[in-house]
């Protein structure tokens, strides 16, 4: 989104599911928000609450919402329904390009939308995200559902080349499959390298593991993983991002971890700034992410960014962006044997991690840098509105499209 800041273009965010609006959330209208005076966004962040979403206006007091809505759902019972209000909201903007995130959330949502819209649908891009179509299209009860975005979307995006091919097999022409890009964007390279630690990399004594135990993290194997590796872990600390869906699990891992391996374990807590994020790459000899279904895992990216030797699962994207063995190791997200000994050769050969933190940069550099990442980003967009418009002329002799984005 942030790579779209200097375009001319309208960004109106349907969010599937608001915890918080994050501080670096640039330029846009943020819509179907519960309640707008609950929530502290930047000043240039528009918030348009649920009554916007369905009728057009805000509640425009910051008491009565509560038997307000209780109202809405009288005159309207469909008010709590997210898809009606999402087809509300694209029938009263007509929005250029309806861009959904993530196949089963924001496209189940959208694909349900479409059905409540009154007007002719706008042109929908769908954006894969890690387990949408490797994972969740092997499980019956996505499989429909998946089947009928893929055939209602006007444009397919990810971000590595499997997930292409996965696409091409449910159906979706190569020329409607845009350029894969990461998702996250790209980093800027020569602000992070100010957050890095000087000096070398294999003298960093910091191991950073992806905290994630949930229906796809295994940071419980690594935890394994690390208890074997206990030796060779005198002297060093590790940090662990809490984060998904069983914080508590993992937290209780690795308390018992510290304890019985005599090492210090920090824990970095949900919603830690991206900065900060960096930071502790940047401090860390070894990154860790385990799961059983990934894309490109952002924390990958950032390991290579800036320095630390990745320890990646074989379910992912990491084969496109490291070579196992050189750049980082690639191992079986459920095998603690498997990590242990890649874990025992990354701290065991410090030459093996001074050369891949150099190489690894370079390849940030030449894929990820947000100056490149950007321009790809945009150019899909505007790739997207010019086939568009050249559509409507032909079907309306000379019809022109407004270049306004609906995320």
């Amino acid at each position: 989104m942030s790579q779209l800041s200097d375009e001319p273009w309208e960004l109106f965010l349907f969010p599937t599911e608001l915890y918080y609006i994050r501080p670096e959330t640039p330029r846009a209208t943020i819509l179907d928000v519960e309640d707008r005076f609950a929530i502290n966004a930047p000043s240039y962040i528009v918030l348009r609450d649920r009554f916007y979403s369905a009728w057009g206006y805000n509640w425009p007091l910051r008491r009565g919402l509560y038997r307000a809505g209780k109202w809405a759902r009288l005159l309207a019972p469909e008010f709590d329904n997210p898809a009606w209000r999402l087809a509300r909201v694209i029938d009263r903007l007509r929005p250029d390009i309806v861009h959904s995130f993530g196949l089963h959330l924001g496209g189940y949502l959208t694909l349900a939308a479409k059905d409540f819209c009154q007007r002719p649908f706008p042109i929908w891009i769908a954006t894969n995200w890690g387990s949408d179509l490797f994972l969740f299209g092997r499980l019956e009860r996505h499989k429909e559902r998946l089947s009928k975005v893929m055939t209602n979307i006007d444009y397919y995006w990810c971000e590595c080349t499997r997930d292409v091919e996965l696409a091409k097999a449910w159906g979706v022409p190569p020329q409607k499959i845009l350029p894969p890009v990461p998702v996250a964007g790209g980093f800027d390279v020569e602000e992070a390298a100010q957050l890095r630690q000087p000096g070398p990399v294999s003298a960093r004594r910091l191991i950073v593991l992806k905290g994630y135990q949930d229906w796809a993290g295994r940071a419980l194997t690594a935890i394994y993983a690390l208890r074997l590796c206990r030796e060779r872990l005198q002297g060093y600390e590790i940090a662990i991002y809490t984060g998904g869906r069983d914080p508590e699990a993992v937290q209780i891992a690795g308390e018992l971890l510290a304890q019985d391996v005599g090492i210090n374990v920090t824990f970095i807590p949900p919603r830690t700034p991206h900065k900060t994020m960096l930071r502790w790459h940047g401090r860390a000899r070894i990154s860790i992410g385990l799961s059983i279904s990934d894309s490109i895992a952002i924390s990958l990216l950032e390991a290579m960014l800036m320095g630390s030797f990745p320890i990646q699962s074989n379910t992912g994207a990491a084969h496109e962006w490291i070579q196992d063995g050189c750049t980082g190791f690639i191992v079986p997200p459920e095998d603690p044997y498997a990590v242990a000994e890649a874990l025992q050769q990354a701290l065991a050969r410090d030459e093996l991690i001074d050369s891949a933190a150099a190489v690894n940069l370079e390849v940030i550099k030449s894929r990820c840098d947000r100056r490149t990442t950007g321009e790809l980003v945009k150019s899909a967009y505007k790739r997207v509105i010019e086939e568009a418009s050249i559509s409507l002329n032909r079907r309306n002799h000379g019809a022109n499209v407004s270049e306004a984005v609906t995320s």
